[in-house]
């Protein structure tokens, strides 16, 4: 019995031992229905925390080239050597493919679009203002990106996402510069990810 004056002491809930269990029974149920969507989780926290490495392919083909700029010299590392279609004109369609020996998952693809990263050598020839990128999985349906390209020498970067890619075809929507006995050029192009 408490003594004359004091009020007795109140509990807020009589039973403490059941609270850590109760949350871990909780938590427990929590993360067997996450269990699906855990991996997938992971690989994006990965992604967008580490820096992604060079992803270089193991082989280049073109729908066409003129035979002084083949496809080869758009993934050599080297921004004042282009790949242009054998055709002179707009190049709507056209494409660059790369495969990867093994499946990749890929983050970024870095486009250099025109002849070359110097100013006064860019203009030279028309260059892509809109590309379609296909993934192409190991297993399973492609899938497409469009990205647009800015008018301006150098390094263009963009976020094209897919895991398990084996190759990699970007196709040519629209061209800035169009004029007689012009091609859209690419001068290099490069994809980051993880091996």
């Amino acid at each position: 019995m408490p003594a004359a004056g004091t009020r007795p002491v109140r509990r807020l809930w009589r039973r403490p031992g059941l609270a850590i269990p109760l949350t871990l029974a909780v938590l427990a149920g929590a993360f067997w229905f996450a269990r699906p969507y855990l991996p997938e989780a992971l690989d994006f926290t990965r992604d967008s925390t580490g820096t992604p490495d060079e992803l270089r392919p193991s082989r280049i083909r073109a729908s066409s080239f003129l035979s002084d700029h083949p496809p080869r010299t758009a993934i050599d590392t080297y921004t004042n050597r282009f790949w242009v279609p054998a055709e002179a004109g707009p190049g709507i369609g056209e494409f660059l493919e790369v495969d990867f020996d093994k499946p990749v998952r890929m983050t970024k693809l870095v486009v250099f679009s025109g002849r070359s990263a110097k100013e006064d050598e860019f203009l030279a020839q028309s260059r892509p203002s809109a590309l379609t990128v296909t993934l192409s999985p190991a297993e399973g349906e492609p899938t497409e990106k469009k990205v647009a390209l800015k008018d301006r020498p150098g390094q263009q970067t963009f976020d094209v996402r897919g895991a398990e890619v084996v190759r990699v075809r970007l196709t040519i929507d629209d061209i800035y510069g169009a004029g007689k006995g012009r091609r859209p050029a690419i001068a290099e192009i490069e994809f980051f990810g993880r091996s």
